[in-house]
């Protein structure tokens, strides 16, 4: 069994997705459920968690309208920046079980320390409380710092660094990536996504990606790493198959209950899925 733990969908002509852009033109169109499970099937892949892609409860409703039982969770988006709207989303989505976390595409805001705003932290709060995970897009140093400081001031929030925190693929020198990751490895309440990796450094295998998945384990271990695909985003880089057949590879090594934490076991620790 394998838990896909960040898909995304999107239909172009419901949904306004700001930074799908010309310069995107491969993925600037509409990707539906329907073209991803056959792939998914293939690769053996038998549950997922499909994540937000825009910063819009539009957005968030189309994933919670999916049905399939291949879809055991959803990270949807809530406005953190407005506490009272953000506890009435919340009680919202939670009327879906398949409601798991929340994300904001804070890559994509000119301020790098929105993370560290008060409202956000006071909306996060009320995640912690919900038992909700809340997933973080590292892609600045300084993303991957607040996220340091959110994991000490909410200890019960579950934060799941999504893909592998962007190292520094093709770059020299792995700091001050492989810092961050360290000290985020000694909060208890912080787990990393292996997602988006074949798309990093303008296209990377599992020999330019080792090096960094291999910090990841020794750091965090198996047991919280999780497997995501990032389809169709990855496409950039190549087919559903080839995405997964590199999270092959990197993991390999590992022993079948190694491997089953990261394909599985991790996912349902960090989002609460049931487990199977």
């Amino acid at each position: 069994m394998t838990v896909d733990a960040h898909l995304h969908l999107w239909d172009l002509d419901a949904v306004a997705y700001p930074w799908l852009t010309n310069d995107l033109a491969p993925i600037n169109r509409t990707f539906g459920f329907a073209e991803a499970r056959p792939q998914l099937e293939r690769a053996g892949v038998d549950r997922v968690v499909l994540v937000q892609a825009a910063n819009s409860a539009a957005d968030s409703s189309a994933m919670f309208a999916v049905d399939s039982p291949l879809v055991a969770g959803v990270v949807a988006w809530v406005d953190l920046l407005d506490p009272d709207a953000a506890a009435r989303q919340l009680e919202d989505w939670s009327a879906h079980p398949a409601f798991v976390g929340v994300r904001h595409l804070i890559h994509d805001e000119p301020d790098p320390d929105w993370l560290g705003r008060p409202a956000v932290r006071t909306s996060l709060a009320l995640l912690a409380e919900r038992g909700l995970a809340y997933d973080v897009i590292g892609v600045l140093p300084r993303h991957l710092e607040h996220a340091v400081a959110l994991a000490d001031a909410l200890p019960d929030l579950r934060l799941v660094i999504d893909h592998l925190g962007t190292p520094p693929v093709g770059a020299d020198g792995e700091e001050p990536w492989a810092g961050w990751m360290r000290a985020l490895a000694e909060r208890d309440n912080v787990w990393v996504k292996l997602s988006g990796l074949t798309t990093l450094g303008g296209g990377a295998d599992a020999a330019r990606l080792r090096p960094y998945v291999d910090r990841a384990l020794d750091a965090f271990g198996p047991a919280r790493l999780l497997y995501g695909g990032d389809w169709p985003v990855s496409t950039l880089a190549g087919d559903y198959a080839h995405t997964h057949a590199v999270a092959r590879e990197l993991i390999a090594g590992l022993s079948p209950a190694e491997q089953h934490d990261i394909l599985t076991a991790s996912a349902e620790r960090a989002y609460r899925l049931p487990a199977r």
